[in-house]
């Protein structure tokens, strides 16, 4: 009888042991689920045309990841993302362009470079021109006003049409600083307009039209240029006998918050730097493909 007591008192002491230990076990997990609980915040990220595709399907397929974060795109231009991230307005000033050549040396240095992408820009035309190729020379004569008719330049009898980007625009600064080599004034009669969707649709349906777009807005409906004869492709921006390019920035106020730095190194993750990633696949080229170097200053080394 003795022995029959000392069993069950045993039986129930293990019982109520396995009991604690569930109860513990249910704590900790309860407490490590609520360690590990989702990403979640406000993402705003504004500026540069030329980054807006790549940087709204990456968001698009961020959020799809991560419910409780909300992410917001704006164009404006690469001026204008740098100034609202400068000024705490944005979480993200996308830019064409180093934060130093539009800010304030002390604001600049405020701002920590994320380089997420390589663009190129080419100079496009309506398709009825009748050129596919324009020198150096040729382009600063058409966009400081000293050519106006296609005639000159081995097109068509027509009037020249100018297409351009406001001076907030870094798709403009780049263009202007690797294609012309000068910066250019706003000639009468030249339509200015911000976007780059809105500039390919003025060029592709306006008689005598030219403008320049990044390379992911280049299609069928306009006629990309040849720059001094050779063409905007992947592999001469990567070897360096394309000049026109610059790097895509996205740049913050000192270091990211988690979740912007979540969607930072997203897009610089190999699911979207990859060869079936988002970058290549809309037309820009991963960082890590290029063979040569440029800095703030324009200088390239390989």
């Amino acid at each position: 009888m003795k022995k029959i007591l000392t069993l069950a008192m045993a039986l129930t002491l293990t019982v109520s042991l396995a009991a604690c230990g569930d109860k513990d076990k249910d704590n900790n997990s309860s407490s490590q689920g609520s360690e590990s609980s989702s990403l979640s915040g406000s993402i705003l990220a504004v500026g540069s045309t030329a980054l807006q595709q790549l940087v709204e399907t990456t968001a698009a397929d961020f959020m799809d990841k991560n419910k409780d974060v909300s992410i917001q795109v704006q164009g404006g231009g690469s001026g204008t993302g740098l100034t609202q991230v400068s000024e705490g307005q944005a979480q993200i000033g996308n830019s064409d362009v180093f934060a130093e050549e539009k800010l304030d040396a002390d604001k600049a240095a405020e701002l920590v470079d994320h380089q997420v992408a390589v663009v190129a820009m080419a100079a496009v035309t309506n398709k009825d021109v009748g050129i596919d190729g324009l020198t150096k020379q040729q382009l600063v004569d058409i966009f400081t006003g000293k050519v106006t008719n296609w005639s000159e330049v081995g097109g068509k009898d027509e009037k020249i049409q100018i297409v351009n980007r406001p001076s907030s625009s870094g798709t403009r600064a780049t263009f202007e600083k690797f294609a012309l080599g000068t910066k250019t004034e706003d000639l009468a009669g030249s339509i200015q307009e911000d976007a780059s969707g809105t500039v390919k649709k003025l060029v592709g349906e306006t008689p005598g039209a030219i403008g320049y777009l990044a390379m992911s807005y280049l299609d069928d409906s306009i006629q990309a240029l040849k720059y001094d004869g050779v063409e905007a492709t992947v592999d001469n921006v990567t070897n360096g006998s394309y000049p026109v390019w610059a790097y895509e920035h996205m740049y913050t106020k000192g270091e990211p918050d988690a979740a912007t730095k979540a969607f930072l190194d997203y897009i610089v993750s190999d699911e979207v730097q990859g060869d079936n990633g988002e970058v290549v696949e809309l037309g820009y080229i991963p960082v890590s493909k290029m063979q040569v170097k440029r800095d703030a200053a324009g200088t390239v080394t390989k």
